[in-house]
């Protein structure tokens, strides 16, 4: 039984994370954040194109998928399984079954799910973060490097493997949702911040 409801946490996660919360911000501002700007429906482009209030309800939507999932799988089984419900949700937030498995790039909803179970790692991506953009001023090349380092530090700190695993699937996910931005970034064409 406990198996079966380890699945059911897991596919709950999944389902938690095509929470479409970039689309809902968006529409109270009458933006559909995957038609306008970079068609991304992520906290950055809904900022672009739908303004701050939009972006910041977008980002509490995804964080707190992570959030909620990784929680809930924590209480129900273990840490083992909020890790699990975590990286689900991720996973659903990036390939949503309700959206063509076209979704966001996981960003805010990894940092959610490593609140819950790694703070101190979470607190670590927070910095890399805010210095990688302080010095370059460009969200998806401070948000991959952050997601980068956070597994890297974790193998070196002594976190189980399956665990440390678990962390670089994210890392993975998020990095291939950047692949158009590696390419501008690439190109010297990637767009920094640009704040209403």
């Amino acid at each position: 039984m406990s198996v079966v409801v380890d699945i059911a946490a897991v596919v709950a996660a999944y389902l938690l994370g095509t929470f479409p919360s970039a689309l809902l911000a968006g529409r109270l501002r009458g933006v559909d954040p995957t038609q306008a700007g970079s068609g991304n429906p992520g906290t950055t482009n809904v900022l672009r194109t739908a303004g701050r209030p939009a972006a910041a309800l977008t980002l509490v939507g995804d964080v707190g998928k992570g959030v909620v999932a990784a929680g809930a799988g924590w209480l129900i089984g273990g840490h083992g399984l909020g890790l699990a419900c975590g990286v689900a949700a991720v996973v659903g937030h990036v390939a949503p079954c309700t959206r063509r498995f076209r979704g966001g790039k996981g960003v805010a909803t990894a940092f959610g799910m490593m609140v819950v179970l790694y703070p101190l790692l979470a607190l670590l991506g927070l910095v890399v973060f805010a210095a990688v953009f302080g010095l370059g001023r460009i969200v998806s090349l401070a948000s991959m490097i952050a997601v980068v380092v956070v597994p890297v530090v974790a193998a070196l700190a002594g976190v189980p493997g399956w665990e440390v695993a678990g962390l670089a699937l994210c890392a993975g996910l998020v990095v291939a949702r950047h692949s158009e931005n590696i390419r501008r970034l690439t190109r010297g064409e990637e767009p920094g911040a640009t704040l209403r």
